[in-house]
Parts: C-alpha cells; structure tokens; sequence
C-alpha cells in the first residue's frame, strides 16, 4: 500500500523521526513546519492522510484541522492529530475540530502504521467517490460536499454488541439523547442484526467470554450490506495486539475502557459524519449515473441507453434463435400541439404518453424516448406478428382516450403513427432491424398517420 503523507510539525527532529518510519513502509512522504503551510499543501496536493501536531506556534493543529475540515476541496482528507499530551479533553478538542483519529508521543510504531493504512483504504474509496461524483457539479456536488453532516439534526441509529449487563447500560447512558442505541448481548444475533438494519455504526466490545470480535468484525466487512458500516471496538487495555489486528482487518476506530464520555460521542460523532459524507457521494454516483441513460421529461430510458444496450439485445436473441422486434412510435402533428399549447402543454403530453406506452408494454421490453416525440419499444422474445398486435393496442388507446394540457385540464385528440419491424433470419442487423422500422413508421405517417406498419423485410 503506497500513498502520500504529510507530516506537519514545528520541530525538525519529530518531523525526520516520522518521515524515517513512513519511508520504511514505501509511504512517499511530504513535510511542513507550520500551519499555513501544511493548509496550502493540502490545497495544491494529492495528500492522502495528514499526521498533524497539535502545539504548534502561531496556529495550532487544532485550527489547521478546523480549517481543513471546513474547506469542502480539503474536508475528506483524513487527519491524525499528534501530541505529547495525554489528556481526554485533548482528544475531545481535536476530534470536535474534525480529526479523524488522534495518537500520543512518543508514537507507537504499530498503532502509527496500522491507523494510517487504515485512513489510506478509507482515503482511496473517498477518492473514488469523489472522482465519480466529479461529473454531477451541474446538480450541485459542491453544495454537498460544502454540507456539515455532523450538524445535522438526525440521530444517529447505533448498535452496541456487548454481553456484559454493566458495561452496555452505562454506554447506554452515555449516549441517552446523542444516539438512537440498540443493544445486543449475541455476537451471532448481533451479525445478522447489523446485517438487516440500517445502523449507521456498530460498537463492538472485545470482553466476550467465549468469542472472538474479530471475528465478527470479519464477517460484517465480508457482508455486502455492511460492508462500508463504520465498526468501533471497545477494548480493554492491554490489548493492544487485538486492536492492531482489529485495525488491519478494517475496523473504523476503538475506544479503551475506561470510556470517557465525552471521547465516546466525539468518535461516535465523526464516525457517523464520514459515513454520512459518503452515503451522499454514493447516492450522488448512483444519481447521475440514472441521469446519464433516463430522459429527464418522461422516465424512461434514453438514446443513449437505446445505443448501449440494443445490440447486447439484438446479439443475444440471434444466439438463442428468438424473435426480437422493434416500434419506432412518433406523435402525429406534434409541432401544432405545441404551437396551439406551448410546450408546456406539449411536455404534458409527452409524459402522458410516456405513462400509457409503459403500461402497455412488458417488463422485459426496453421503453426509450429516442428524441423529440419520437419513441423506441425494443420487444426481446416477440415475433412480428405479436409486435404488430401491441403497437395496434397502443395506437388505440391513444387515440381513443384525450390527453389533458395545462393547468385548467384542457383535453386534446392525440394520434400516433407506429413502424413495426423483426429481426430477419440469416444476416441482419441491428441497423437494418431500426432501418426497417422507420420506413415502416415514415409509411405509416405518409399514409394518413394514426396507423401501425409492419415491415417484414
């Protein structure tokens, strides 16, 4: 695993001491001495986790961190705060000022290596969020990436696995009004309801008398559905060892008994805030990803979808030897509707139409609106003879139920002209097949309109 490191400290000897060790994991390694400097790197550079002392003069790690975190550009980068305090007040501080984890001098060598390959995985599914969510500026990535999740006044739903009576009822007090919290004493029963509810983290305790954790947080990484679930361990000290392993299979962070309260629901917190960021990138992802190939007026599948997948249609039926057919349908006399109606009116009808063809058509079928009023029906396992009988069914309802335009409810006639063709026997193609159909639909307009034409060759 090689990523980018920055470590930013005021004294030049800490700063080599880190850098010697990240080299000797193959990490490639960028320095700062002071606030502003460490902020303009992240600003200008790839930088995959940033170590980050907290005393420093001028501004301190607590307020580069802050800053960092406030900057949608610099907000997913991960940060580990470092210092030669041991205070839970310290840690509390540095985690409401967005720090995602926080180690003690002198720094542990495996707690180092293990925190930071872990941020680095998280880093890299960040990035990967991002870089796809990259193209969705247009419906206001910026304005979701500039959101402050930990702001929000949803409560989080947490599940705590522990068998121990006296240690799940006091975390349950801990987190009264701060968390939605389940609790579960079976690791098993607690896998599978992790599994079919939606938590936004599970804190795990490490206490079971005759289980191991890890276990169960290798399963839940193993699970689709749970995979991205953010896991806290709850260890007790001297289980270092345990954690270091815990962190290696994929664990988000631990928390070690005695637990502070207040570290409780700072972890609790930025856990739940990451988790929340990219849930949204995801859902961003998926969004645009549905924009690409769905025509924004009607919900149907676009041109592009039509293109992508006709010929995987096409090439499958000829493999099989099944019948495939295709309808090019197009509105007769669109242009006066709008003219009459504005195209308010005309998008009105086109929605309408869009909503009987759907209903008329199979599951299997691929609906597509192939531009202007203009419309595909890709049929998979139907013969002409069936494809002809369909389209003749939707010309008719069409032309026997009005459309209602505007916000009055006006009713207008609508007619559609529909070409028919089927995949030929022997060679074809899929641009014969969709050349086929719009001769058929070009005869069915220069004969009258409102009529369905079926062409077999």
């Amino acid at each position: 695993m090689t990523a980018r490191i920055l470590v930013v400290d005021d004294i030049p000897a800490n700063v080599r001491l880190l850098e010697v060790r990240l080299l000797a994991e193959y990490f490639e390694v960028l320095t700062a001495t002071n606030g502003p400097d460490a902020i303009e790197t992240c600003e200008n550079g790839k930088v995959d986790v940033v170590l980050l002392d907290v005393m420093m003069p001028d501004m301190d790690g607590f307020e580069v961190c802050r800053r960092l975190k406030s900057d949608p550009a610099t907000s997913h980068i991960p940060i580990v705060m470092i210092t030669a305090l041991d205070q839970v007040s310290d840690r509390v501080r540095g985690l409401d000022a967005g720090a995602d984890d926080f180690l003690t001098k002198p720094v542990n060598d495996l707690q180092l290596m293990t925190r930071v390959k872990s941020l680095v995985r998280l880093k890299t599914l960040t990035d990967e969020l991002r870089l796809r969510a990259s193209t969705t500026r247009n419906i206001g990535i910026e304005e979701l990436l500039s959101r402050n999740f930990a702001a929000e006044d949803t409560m989080p739903k947490v599940l705590l696995i522990d068998e121990r009576q006296s240690s799940f009822e006091r975390i349950q007090k801990m987190l009264r009004g701060s968390a939605d919290l389940d609790i579960a004493t079976d690791p098993h029963a607690g896998f599978f309801q992790a599994a079919e509810t939606p938590y936004e983290c599970v804190m795990i305790s490490t206490a079971f008398s005759d289980f191991d954790p890890l276990r169960l947080c290798s399963q839940l990484r193993s699970l689709d559905r749970t995979r991205f679930l953010p896991i806290i361990l709850l260890a007790e000290q001297g289980e270092e060892g345990r954690l270091v392993r815990g962190l290696e299979l994929g664990i988000n962070d631990y928390l070690m008994r005695p637990i502070d309260q207040q570290e409780l629901t700072a972890r609790l917190r930025t856990q739940i805030r990451r988790k929340r960021y990219n849930d949204q990138l995801r859902a961003s992802v998926t969004q645009t990803i549905e924009m690409a190939v769905t025509d924004g007026l009607t919900g149907l599948h676009n041109r592009r979808y039509l293109d992508s997948h006709l010929q995987t249609l096409f090439d499958r039926a000829v493999a099989r030897r099944r019948p495939l057919s295709v309808m090019i349908t197009d509105l007769d006399r669109f242009k006066a509707i709008n003219d009459a109606h504005g195209h308010d009116g005309g998008d009105d009808v086109l929605r309408e139409f869009a909503r009987r063809l759907r209903k008329n058509v199979r599951g299997i079928d691929l609906a597509c609106r192939f531009g202007g009023e203009e419309f595909v029906v890709v049929m998979p396992d139907t013969d002409g003879v069936v494809a002809e009988r369909v389209a003749e069914r939707i010309r008719a309802e069409i032309a026997q139920l009005p459309f209602a335009v505007g916000s009055e409810g006006e009713t207008i006639e609508v007619t559609v002209s529909v070409g028919v063709s089927s995949v030929l026997k022997g060679v074809d193609t899929v641009a014969g097949l969709m050349k086929r159909a719009d001769l058929a639909l070009y005869e069915a307009k220069s004969g009258g309109r409102n009529r369905v034409v079926a062409k077999a060759a």
